[in-house]
């Protein structure tokens, strides 16, 4: 049933996106096809939703998760990255980057070995190449597929057609990591388990950008409009393996940590 509702729900987005007017249209660069806020209106709301939810929940919560040693926080934030290899090794080999899956896959033993389940990057220390994460929306990208519509979901914030469906691709597939074994017996970590990281991440992400998001909101003459313009060409860098932004002040290494200023 959960899996029926799913594609439901993607085929919805999909056909949304090819009957939706072309109001709201953002274009990244001369390079990449414009990206169309199709349901503003709904957006706004959605994002105003979102913010009340971050006032009252999310921001409390990573204003006391900051306040933990760092030594903690930067050793929670090793785990999670070093879990991300599990999506972003698959994802290397799906375009064609089997060096980087390689080292990647080298860099996951490593850290989940010698770095104690990763809360010591060791790879780093060992003069690894920079690691950068992949998911299965920047892989559709890489293959070609549009954007399609811009989105705002409720609590999960900023996103596109393609990059919902690319998150749901795990979870069509019945379980959401790459061949990860907790017991040696090469099972797959758990939908909980996703699920888990998954709100750590987005903790640990609200912390580190506590004073770069009020600042963000403080300068903008339209937050919302900051926001997705941030969002849309971060993915845009993502896909091209690029460094660089486009129009916005802010950079970040992964939509989950902006740089402060």
């Amino acid at each position: 049933m959960k899996k029926i509702l799913i594609t439901s729900l993607v085929t919805f987005m999909l056909a949304s996106n090819v009957s939706a007017d072309t109001d709201g249209e953002i274009s990244l660069s001369k390079k990449s096809k414009p990206v169309n806020d199709c349901f503003e209106s709904l957006n706004r709301a959605t994002f105003t939703m979102n913010q009340g939810l971050d006032r009252i929940i999310f921001k409390p919560v990573a204003t006391a998760y900051r306040a933990l040693p760092a030594p903690v926080r930067t050793g929670t934030g090793n785990v999670l990255s070093n879990l991300s290899s599990l999506i972003t090794v698959p994802n290397n080999v799906l375009q064609g980057e089997f060096k980087k899956a390689g080292i990647n896959t080298g860099r996951f033993v490593v850290n989940t070995t010698v770095g104690i389940l990763g809360v010591f990057d060791v790879a780093e220390k060992m003069d690894f190449p920079k690691y950068d994460k992949e998911d299965y929306g920047q892989t559709l990208g890489a293959w070609g597929v549009g954007s399609g519509c811009y989105f705002v979901l409720p609590v999960i914030g900023p996103t596109t057609v393609r990059d919902t469906v690319g998150s749901f691709v795990n979870v069509l597939g019945g379980d959401p990591w790459y061949n990860a074994s907790t017991s040696g017996n090469n099972h797959y970590l758990s939908d909980s388990n996703y699920m888990t990281t998954k709100v750590i991440s987005g903790i640990d992400f609200r912390a580190k950008n506590i004073d770069s998001i009020e600042n963000l909101e403080k300068n903008s003459m339209d937050f919302y409009a900051s926001v997705r313009s941030l969002y849309l060409q971060d993915r845009q860098r993502k896909i091209t393996n690029t460094n660089a932004t486009i129009e916005v002040i802010y950079e970040d290494g992964d939509w989950e940590e902006i740089e402060n200023q």
